[in-house]
Order: structure tokens, then sequence, then C-alpha cells
């Protein structure tokens, strides 16, 4: 649990401080994100897997830290970018920093959460995607994502040639639909009334949200926690874009999808961003086990990414590089 316990609660004081006073603190917590995060990928190229079942009180106790550490940060954040108090160069810094650790360390958390089967820690999950204006994603993900996954109904599932752009809102359009459709039958079946409805408390949060920011700050606190709240999203929408991006299920003789195997994910090993996100670019496992906790997930036979998952983010934000570099190797997969 070490490396997850230092990798991802090391920029809390830097993003803090950065709120707060600006100045070098800001450019530190960037460099921790970025240059420092890159070059400890790259002194490390491998990690073997850990799997340690009696870590998982202590993955629950670290998730719970970082969800609170997570809201502190969106607030804190929000507080400095609204201020006057800080330059414009020391603001830059803060929110590429501070939604840097929103969108890889806070969503690669509540993902976990979500998957927990205490119902406390499911809740806290999907506040966290709260924060994000991005609630429903902890409906779709668990209730179609994780069955349609790498098939053409799925959303969040890229396509060959498809580029970010084009993915990006028919990934959160169609998760929002598929989520609706998927906890309304349930709450159906159930007989629940829809004010128990998740959609329902996603609506509420938002406007709790909303208002909290317009209370603080004003407009400036209001366009900072939406400039934040979509950096966030954003780099989920990345990740399910890289992680997914042009494998698909074969099709069996009875009209249905092969089973989920790991031929159906994206994964990369590098050792410090694998830690900062939890595992979660060891995705191949997670799909084949998605109870699993995170430090026990596994390097499986999956199709692996040539650089880290943070490094082929950025590189979907360049389409013609981004096939460039995937497309043969997606070819490779099909021969």
């Amino acid at each position: 649990m070490f490396l997850f316990t230092f990798a991802t609660l090391a920029p809390l004081p830097l993003l803090l401080m950065a709120s707060v006073t600006g100045g070098i603190w800001a450019f530190a917590a960037l460099a921790y994100m970025t240059a420092l995060a890159a070059g400890l990928d790259a002194l490390v190229a491998r990690v073997s897997p850990s799997a340690i079942g009696e870590e998982f009180p202590a993955a629950d106790a670290l998730s719970v830290v970082l969800a609170i550490g997570h809201f502190i940060v969106l607030a804190s954040a929000v507080a400095g970018l609204s201020s006057s108090a800080l330059g414009w160069a020391e603001k830059a810094a803060l929110f590429l920093s501070a939604g840097m650790f929103l969108g890889q360390v806070g969503n690669s958390n509540a993902h976990e959460l979500v998957h927990r089967s205490n119902r406390s820690l499911r809740r806290l999950g999907r506040l966290v995607y709260h924060s994000h204006l991005f609630g429903h994603h902890g409906s779709a993900h668990l209730l179609f994502h994780h069955v349609a996954v790498a098939t053409p109904a799925d959303p969040n599932t890229a396509r060959a040639g498809e580029s970010f752009y084009r993915f990006a809102p028919r990934a959160w359009i169609g998760s929002f639909r598929k989520g609706f459709r998927a906890e309304s039958e349930r709450r159906a079946r159930r007989g629940v009334g829809f004010w128990r409805h998740p959609y329902f408390g996603d609506l509420v949060a938002t406007l709790a949200l909303v208002l909290g920011a317009l209370a603080y700050g004003g407009p400036a606190a209001l366009a900072a926690f939406f400039a934040l709240s979509a950096y966030a999203t954003v780099q989920l929408l990345m990740s399910d874009y890289v992680q997914h991006y042009g494998l698909a299920r074969g099709i069996e003789e009875d009209g249905k999808p092969e089973p989920v195997g790991p031929q159906h994910s994206w994964h990369s090993p590098q050792w410090f961003t694998s830690g900062l996100m939890l595992n979660a670019p060891r995705h191949s496992d997670h799909h084949l086990n998605p109870q699993k906790p995170y430090p026990t997930l596994e390097l499986t036979s999956a199709p692996r990414l040539p650089y880290s998952l943070p490094v082929m983010a950025t590189l979907a934000l360049m389409p013609r590089l981004w096939r460039r570099v995937m497309d043969p190797r997606l070819a490779a997969l099909t021969r």
C-alpha cells in the first residue's frame, strides 16, 4: 500500500498551499502531476503485480481519505481560482494541477468506491462523481458499461478510427441515457418511486453544488467550479477512450457477444502512474474481476499501450498522431 498512499496523498499539501499562497507551490504541484510522474514511470518500466488479500481494508481506508481530500482540493482550488490574490500564471498552474488530481486520482478513486459492496462506500464514490457534475456515471458504469463493453451498444467504447472529439459527446450523452434507462427499469421492478431514483439525487446534488459555489464567491467561483468539473470529466472520458479504443467482442452462434476477456481492454504497466491512479491502468483485470480491490489487480495478457495512460490521453487530443500510434497496433491484434 505504500506506493498508492505516497503517490496519491503527496500532492494534497502542494495543492492546498498552491490554492492559498500560489507562488512556487502552484508550479510544484503541476510538476508533480506531470514531469515527476513521467520521470518515475521511466525509471521503473515494469512492476510485478501484487495480490495480497489482507490489503483490502487498508485500500478502503485510503479511498475514504482520498475522497475527503478530493472535496478539500476542489473547494480550495475554487477559492484560489476565484480569488484576486493569485496571478494568472499561478492560477493556470493551479487549475491544471488541481484538475489533474481531480480527474486522475479523484475519478480513479470514485471508480473503486462505486464497485465496493459496502453501500456507504458506493454512495461516497457517487458523491465524488457528483462533484464533477457526472453523477450518472455511477449508474451507467456499473449497470451498462460492464455488461456491454467492447460492443456497439456501449457508448463508452470508442470505435476504431473514431476521434476523441466525436467520442466524448457520444459517450457522455449515451451513458446518461443508458444509465437512466437501467436505473428506471431496476426501480420499476422494485416498486420504488422516482424520488428515490439516483438521477433525482444527481439533480439535487448538482443544484446544491451550483448554489454553494455562487454563495461562496459569486459568478467567479461558479465559473471556476464548472471549469474544474469539465476538466475532470474530460479526463474520465479520455480514460474510457484510451482503454477500449477499437477493441470489439466477437459474436457467437447464438447472436450474443462473446464473454469479456483480457483482449477487450488496453492496459499499461507503468509504475508510478499506476500507483497514482490506484491501478486503473490495469484495466483488463478489472473488467474480468469488477469486485477485485485495486491493490490486487494484475497485469494480464491484454493488449498493452505503448505509453502510460496520462501520456496516451494527451495523444488522444491529437487525432492524427493518435491513429498513427494506435491503428497499427489495433490492426496487428485483428490479423
